[in-house]
């Protein structure tokens, strides 16, 4: 061997040693104390096993994920490793060895655990974990550095967009990993990483990374998202090695040779230009039919098999939730309705649980159950409230939520001895969040999502005070091209309805910005819509608002609890674009995006607003005969305001 060669070979030998002997970045770890087992029982011995396996200098580290499992059940252990896509082999198994001893530190005695760090995650649990989305044991990150106001909007926009099309490459490529960089000023660069462990289908990565970066501190510097099947992050600088990202991407195709090298050069290229030129124009063909043909059967095709196979995946054994709810005593009672009971219960681990037991006269067949459960299963964001199972069996129909403890916003908002603790900042945050949770729904899910029911008693708040947007019965999915819809059946709460949906049963996504101006204006009055006492000659709220904005007097709407310690120019903003919410013709209302917008950046200028429509939202006789219990129920826990009309439709 040359003095050339040894010295290369000393050189790399000691770099794989440093690199193994690093102590890597610890991130979060998640040990349930549910289930634990006892030292030298059958479980941990195929524990170690998995451990020994996974950490192994014969284990698997070039793709950076790895699966083990050992025994049978009820002592079997499952376990997975993923290094970050960008890492080499040899830095990829120092990670995990390194986990694999912390995880003794950190989670002696727990029958599963998750632990992530910059550069690996490791997971084992007693339970099926492989080619399973989990969306427990999720954590976010946020670096403290918020964003310069001249920048936030320019800088949402960027990364958003960005992160949406590296999700679409990381779902199709073998790795499920995408890394990029994007530029949101000119000397300023914003780095993002998204990545699934590889067992997923496409669609459940798809899923579990749409929920991770709709989860993102979009006004911080940096942040983080993850979950044991999936995580997201962002920075503005280059936390993951560029040079090994491009390495991963596709080589470039090769150029065609030049004319003339080959006798049947010029031919070849005209037989591939054509047929790519036919290629194309059958799919733009095929994709004209498909999407015609989806349009027409969109609100009456049932959800898939895939979907039902999710809401399946959700179902809970009845005993469990009498036993949560202690056999549904009143004493757990929190809310009734029209559409049945609401009770709290405490699942055996200590979950607490928001437990709605629809009325067996509802009407709702096994088939229909299940399809409002995949839909409602599939929306997971931070401001809408979080379904966690279902039960379906015999004639009980149970939807079991997250459990929110500061019960509903109209609990605080129209209560004097309340509204107190609803200062200005609470109240501002509340109506961030609310448009984030529609704008949700209506552009950033999957599927487009028309609430219908917007109102102060379906936004739920958390420990926090933080909104979480409820109650999904009334919902409508639109199709891909869809604008809007009619109906003869008009259902949700009269003072919340557009003119156009009141009058003649038209929604779209306009009508639910109707309703959140409805809402902005009682959070910073105080004051019901739907039961407004007559003031200065006004009727309703919206009127009322209205005069006093045309009389140059706007703080004469705000709460005299928040007057003195309010942001004056915050609200009379917020006014002014509830105001735009709810204009007569749905297409000068403004989106929800664009809402989200002018409420995060004071450099949005404003259309002048213009006089609402004033109607009499009266019930239609038309509806008196089919539902008169309903007319007091509120599909949502401890609702005060009830004025809902309740029919479910799952599409």
């Amino acid at each position: 061997m040359s003095s050339y060669t040894r010295i290369i070979s000393l050189l790399f030998f000691s770099s794989f040693l440093a690199v193994c002997a690093q102590n890597h970045t610890y991130v979060y770890h998640d040990c349930p104390n549910t289930t634990t087992y006892a030292r030298n029982s059958t479980y941990s011995t195929n524990l170690r096993t998995i451990l020994s396996s996974l950490s192994s200098p014969n284990a698997s580290y070039t793709t950076g994920f790895q699966t083990a499992a050992s025994g049978q059940a009820p002592d079997r252990v499952t376990g997975l490793f993923l290094c970050r896509g960008d890492l080499s082999p040899e830095v990829c198994r120092s990670c995990v060895v390194f986990s694999v001893n912390d995880s003794l530190t950190r989670c002696p005695n727990e029958r599963e655990a998750v632990l992530y760090y910059d550069e690996c995650m490791l997971r084992y649990s007693h339970r099926t974990i492989l080619s399973t989305l989990s969306r427990n044991g999720e954590a976010v990150f946020r670096n403290d550095t918020t964003i310069p106001s001249n920048q936030s909007e320019r800088f949402g926009n960027v990364l958003m967009s960005t992160l949406s099309q590296a999700v679409a490459d990381a779902v199709t490529s073998p790795r499920k990993f995408d890394a990029r960089k994007a530029e949101y000023t000119a000397a300023r660069n914003v780095y993002l990483l998204v990545q699934c462990t590889p067992d997923l289908t496409n669609q459940d990565c798809s899923t579990c990374l749409q929920v991770s970066i709709n989860q993102l501190p979009l006004d911080k510097v940096g942040g983080r998202f993850i979950l044991p099947s999936c995580n997201s992050r962002f920075e503005t600088y280059p936390f993951y090695n560029q040079t090994a990202v491009k390495a991963l991407s596709p080589p470039p195709v090769s150029a065609p040779e030049r004319p003339g090298k080959s006798g049947k050069s010029n031919g070849s290229v005209v037989a591939i230009v054509v047929s790519t030129i036919v290629v194309v124009l059958l799919l733009l063909a095929g994709y004209c039919f498909f999407t015609k043909r989806k349009k027409e059967a969109y609100d009456t095709a049932p959800a898939s098999d895939d979907e039902i196979s999710s809401a399946d995946s959700l179902q809970l054994d009845y005993r469990t939730i009498q036993a949560a709810t202690n056999y549904f005593s009143e004493s757990n009672n929190i809310g009734r309705g029209g559409f049945g009971e609401v009770y709290k219960g405490t699942f055996p681990n200590g979950t607490e649980v928001a437990v709605k037991r629809l009325s067996k006269t509802s009407g709702q067949g096994e088939a229909e159950f299940k399809n409002e459960v995949a839909v409602v299963a599939k929306l997971q964001h931070r401001n809408l409230v979080k379904l966690l199972g279902f039960c379906l069996e015999g004639t009980e129909r149970i939807l079991v939520y997250e459990y929110v403890p500061n019960k509903s916003l109209d609990y605080f908002l129209f209560d004097p001895a309340k509204e107190g603790q609803l200062d200005w900042d609470h109240r501002y945050k509340i109506i961030g969040g609310i448009a984030r949770g529609i704008l949700y729904l209506h552009q950033d899910s999957r599927l487009t999502i028309i609430h219908r029911d917007l109102k102060a008693s379906n936004i739920l708040l958390d420990a926090d005070m933080n909104p979480k947007v409820a109650d999904f019965g009334m919902a409508r999915i639109f199709g891909m091209d869809q604008t809007e819809e009619r109906t003869r059946r008009i259902v949700g709460t009269y003072g919340y309805m557009s003119p156009e949906y009141a009058m003649r049963g038209q929604y779209s996504m306009k009508s639910d910005v109707y309703s959140f101006g409805v809402l902005i204006l009682e959070i910073i009055s105080g004051k019901k819509n739907n039961s407004f006492f007559e003031t200065d000659g006004a009727r309703d709220l919206v009127t009322y608002a209205w005069r006093l904005w045309r009389n140059e007097t706007p703080l004469d709407l705000v709460a005299p609890v928040i007057r003195h310690n309010c942001q004056i120019n915050k609200v009379v903003r917020c006014i002014h674009i509830g105001l735009l919410c709810v204009r007569e013709d749905p297409a000068n209302r403004p989106t929800l995006s664009t809402i989200v917008m002018m409420l995060s950046s004071n450099t949005v200028t404003l259309p002048v607003p213009k006089q609402p429509k004033f109607f009499a939202q009266s019930r239609p006789k038309k509806d008196l005969t089919d539902s008169e219990q309903s007319t007091k129920s509120s599909s949502v826990p401890w609702s005060i305001d009830g004025a809902s009309i309740t029919e479910l439709y799952p599409r």
